[in-house]
């Protein structure tokens, strides 16, 4: 299978709130795009695994994505080692992505900071032919993305570049919804954390405001580059 855009996150909802709209975004431009959770986010203080699954699942269908998968690594004490870049690589080489949406270079979640680096190595990798792999069956060739681009999580971090997201951010508001037993329900009896205030569901759609501000439109998502990004024609920069 080959998509275009593989987004990777820690955790189910990672993407979602950070970039979700850049998938919306190139979803409707005819490209395509696919989801890789490395984990179920089991320590979550809120909801389980089981039913982050079908958050997750639920949140896909509001994307349009061509297909997500939950690598089941420990949540909190996976590891940037052999192992876990191995998983990563296999499905790297499995979607042949052009570009890779990874975690934020460092956030408030340790998770976030350890993740970015080794979804970042896996990619570099994923390129080496001598490293041999198997997915479903089938022995899989080198593949190294375009590039890797970190979406801006918690914490601020001076964003590289902007995606403007106008005209997509109701339905990302939606797939973030989608996670009900992390974010704001009146009806819950769950146990309050950072993020299940409604005011955080309004701070992520201000802050794509503030960032869309930034660039002249309504609404941006922020990332950060690990090399240059090139471009053919100045005038076609916002």
């Amino acid at each position: 299978m080959h998509v275009d855009i593989l987004a990777i996150g820690a955790h189910p909802d990672d993407v979602e709130i950070s970039a979700s709209g850049t998938l919306l975004k190139h979803i409707s431009l005819g490209h395509s795009a696919a989801i890789v959770d490395l984990t179920k986010g089991e320590l979550g203080t809120r909801g389980n695994a089981e039913l982050r699954l079908k958050e997750a699942d639920a949140a896909s269908a509001i994307l349009g994505i061509k297909e997500r998968v939950n690598l089941g690594m420990a949540d909190g004490f996976f590891m940037n080692d052999k192992e876990h870049q191995l998983r990563i690589i296999e499905v790297i080489r499995y979607y042949k992505p052009k570009i890779v949406l990874a975690n934020a270079v460092k956030d408030r979640h340790a998770d976030h900071g350890k993740a970015s680096k080794l979804i970042s190595d896996a990619c570099f990798y994923s390129g080496l032919r001598k490293i041999e792999t198997k997915y479903k069956g089938e022995k899989q060739t080198a593949h190294r993305p375009q590039a890797v681009y970190h979406y801006i999580q918690d914490r601020y971090i001076k964003p590289d570049i902007i995606v403007d997201i106008s005209g997509f951010i109701d339905k990302k508001m939606d797939s973030i919804k989608a996670f009900k037993s992390q974010f704001f329900d009146p009806n819950s009896n769950e146990p309050n954390t950072p993020i299940s205030s409604k005011g955080f569901l309004q701070s992520i759609e201000n802050r794509s405001a503030e960032y869309g501000r930034v660039i002249g439109v309504e609404y941006g998502e922020p990332f950060t580059v690990e090399r240059c990004a090139g471009i053919d024609d100045l005038l076609l920069l916002k």
